[in-house]
């Protein structure tokens, strides 16, 4: 991926034939950082959830997907995730900036309350606000209560 950093990241819409090649990189998420806590039992399904009003991938080169986001409600980002090999080279600010600029304003986003959290980290130093924190309304992969930290940017 050392090309990555030289050559132009282009955000667009997630078309039907992008879903497969996210699937892979949400998998290679999965076994690098965890996320999501639980893998769907299907995965293409979760990404094409129907409350989701509009989803995007980041590109590295045609064809080549390194990054995904969807925004549901008009405003709540959710299925954020980047290719563990693109990490550090802004494809998440970028997508995050991408979808603040089509919400036209506020959005929020919930993110799992772990010690030394990348993802709270990473929120926290892209100027996303902390609002408060609660228990999710679905438990962990062991059946265990699953805090969540709540923001706004």
């Amino acid at each position: 991926m050392s090309n990555l950093a030289v050559r132009p990241l282009t955000i667009r819409a997630r078309r039907p034939e992008d879903v497969d090649q996210c699937v892979e990189v949400l998998r290679a998420v999965r076994l690098a950082n965890g996320y999501p806590m639980k893998w769907p039992s299907d995965p293409r399904a979760w990404l094409e959830h129907p409350q989701l009003d509009q989803a995007w991938v980041a590109e590295s080169s045609p064809g080549v997907i390194v990054g995904h986001v969807a925004v549901q409600s008009g405003r709540e980002v959710t299925r954020l995730f980047v290719a563990p090999a693109a990490r550090r080279l802004r494809v998440g600010s970028a997508l995050l900036d991408h979808v603040t600029v089509w919400a036209g304003g506020r959005l929020i986003l919930n993110v799992i309350d772990k010690r030394n959290s990348p993802a709270v980290a990473f929120y926290e130093g892209t100027g996303w606000r902390y609002t408060h924190t609660t228990t999710a309304d679905w438990t962990g992969p062991r059946g265990e209560a699953v805090r969540m930290r709540h923001y706004v940017r």
